[in-house]
């Protein structure tokens, strides 16, 4: 991959000088994974630091016997770097909700780059505060409806991974309990709430294509805000 195409997928190089992309794509590795399959197990965070090309990860918690989703990402966006700064254990696997391709670069060389590039260091912080924004955000309505919480989380994935077009916006089609973990409502609530939207002619499920159409934003946008 290119610079100029690694710096555009990523928002987290956006501005990084153009020697320090070239550095890190020469030390990076590649990888390639199906549906379903383990990306990172529970013992391997802090090796590296992971980048989605393409695809949708879930990013799971494990206690004991049970199993909860904490969030869902796609192209453009990282994940391991909090494990490398804190070097703290986790109880936390990742697992692959389509095929995926990811880019991969040591701890070590992730902490170099940042020290040698300010820029770079600075937008990460950036990322680091928006991701607690979010968090505070979904802290804030927990109160709220089940329906305006999940439109709250069907609202961010288009807007951080959605492909859109003059009618909406196309996400993968991420199981029911995968939705309803990340949401903090029931999988029944879920079931309800997105059978309801879809009746409303607001979305459609293609099950062949593995597509979430997103086909009203502006009233999705209008239930999350309630």
């Amino acid at each position: 991959m290119q610079t100029e195409a690694f710096s555009e997928l990523f928002p987290l190089f956006k501005g990084a000088n153009p020697e320090t992309l070239e550095w890190l794509l020469s030390v990076a590795v590649k990888h390639e994974y199906p549906a379903d399959r383990a990306v990172v197990m529970e013992d391997a965070w802090g090796n590296a630091v992971y980048f989605v090309v393409s695809g949708w990860v879930k990013v799971r918690r494990l206690s004991g016997e049970e199993v909860v989703t904490l969030a869902i990402l796609g192209h453009g966006d990282f994940f391991g770097e909090m494990a490398i700064l804190d070097e703290s254990p986790r109880a936390n696997d990742v697992i692959a909700l389509s095929s995926v391709r990811l880019i991969s670069v040591s701890a070590q060389r992730f902490i170099q780059t940042l020290f040698k590039d300010p820029q770079l260091h600075h937008r990460m912080l950036q990322l680091m505060v928006r991701r607690l924004r979010q968090t505070n955000q979904r802290y804030q309505i927990r109160h709220r409806p089940p329906a305006v919480k999940l439109a709250n989380t069907l609202v961010e994935l288009a807007e951080n991974y959605g492909q859109h077009s003059e009618k909406g916006a196309d996400i993968f089609n991420i199981p029911f309990q995968d939705l309803a973990d990340v949401t903090d409502i029931s999988l029944e609530e879920t079931s309800k709430i997105m059978d309801k939207i879809m009746s409303k002619g607001w979305m459609s499920i293609d099950e062949e294509q593995q597509v979430i159409h997103l086909l009203n934003l502006k009233h999705l946008n209008h239930l999350a805000s309630q």
